[in-house]
């Protein structure tokens, strides 16, 4: 077992590194964005000081989160915001909705923030471990999960009143949470780590590892069986065997990538550079980028072909896809 004191220094640089990444310009696929438009609808709520880090819906509400407990919540599928006053100290790692459309946010000071479904209410409930934890979903069942360094996972059933630990005991770092059914679970991370409970976070196991220890900072699992990993140089894992063996997908960038948004008609990556990618049957192509190294990191698909992206700077891009190319297959 590794040093912990060394483990801790590791860790903390990993998250400050997440937190504290660069500001964005965002040029859209036809014609620049205008950025004096995007500040009108914004600047009421959002500071440039602001580094926006998740995003979640539950439908009735969208709550982005950020660095020094950043909250933003709009009831207006992101045309305005409202800053939301919760008083957490530290800064906000991921977030997800629960099936009672409440939300969950990760603080970095290991705390797990229970919204209410208007997002009007906030409530901390600290996590008893040792590790730090670096992601959190919410399951099937309303159980919470949050995940870390050392392949650490606690689980709470009761709304963070009580928790529970298990680890795999490899020293990783999990950053990606994500529940692909009813019980299933998967797990990615450091030294391209792919982690598998088949109840609901209880027990893991190793389903597979990334090509050349490939350090995952993004996930997404369209099923138990097909998935895609993104990281650093731009570069993008498929995967149709839930994680035993992947294929390099083609992706026009060489810049990190740091997000997945599921769309109804199509996958899309977040990535530096302010970059935004489109799945197609030839690969990731390019549909938005800025010249500038700054970063996107969350996002949603939204109704009438939009993409709702934040990243640095306090700045939410909403990308209006034509629609011939959020319908396009290719």
């Amino acid at each position: 077992m590794q040093n912990a004191f060394l483990r801790s220094k590791r860790k903390t640089a990993v998250a400050v590194a997440m937190v504290g990444a660069s500001s964005l310009i965002l040029t859209g696929c036809e014609a620049p964005l205008n950025l004096e438009s995007v500040r009108a609808v914004s600047e009421q709520s959002s500071k440039r000081t602001d580094f926006y880090q998740a995003m979640a819906s539950n439908h009735q509400v969208i709550v982005v989160s950020g660095n020094d407990g950043v909250l933003l919540a709009s009831d207006d599928q992101g045309d305005t915001w409202k800053r939301l006053p919760v008083g957490a100290a530290s800064s906000f790692l991921a977030m997800d909705v629960c099936p009672d459309n409440s939300f969950v946010a990760l603080a970095f000071d290991n705390h797990i923030w229970h919204g209410t479904a208007d997002a009007s209410e906030w409530t901390a409930h600290a996590i008893p471990s040792q590790e730090q934890m670096m992601t959190a979903a919410c399951g099937p069942d309303g159980r919470w999960l949050a995940a870390g360094s050392f392949t650490t996972v606690q689980f709470s059933t009761d709304q963070g009143e009580s928790w529970d630990e298990t680890s795999l005991y490899e020293d990783a770092i999990i950053n990606n949470l994500q529940f692909v059914s009813d019980e299933q679970v998967i797990a990615t991370g450091e030294y391209g780590l792919v982690l598998r409970s088949d109840d609901s976070g209880m027990n893991w196991e190793i389903a597979g590892r990334a090509p050349d220890e490939f350090y995952i900072h993004a996930s997404y699992f369209a099923s138990e069986s097909e998935g895609w990993v993104g990281g650093l140089n731009g570069f993008i894992y498929h995967t149709t065997d839930g994680g035993e063996s992947w294929d390099q997908v083609p992706a026009e960038t060489s810049a990190p990538v740091f997000g997945f948004i599921p769309g109804a008609d199509a996958v899309y990556a977040l990535a530096d550079n302010a970059t935004v990618l489109k799945l197609g049957d030839a690969g990731w192509r390019k549909i938005s980028e800025s010249s500038q190294p700054l970063y996107l990191r969350a996002g949603l698909a939204l109704p009438d072909h939009r993409l709702l992206v934040a990243g640095g700077r306090g700045l939410l891009f909403d990308l209006e896809l034509p629609t011939a190319l959020a319908a396009s297959k290719d």
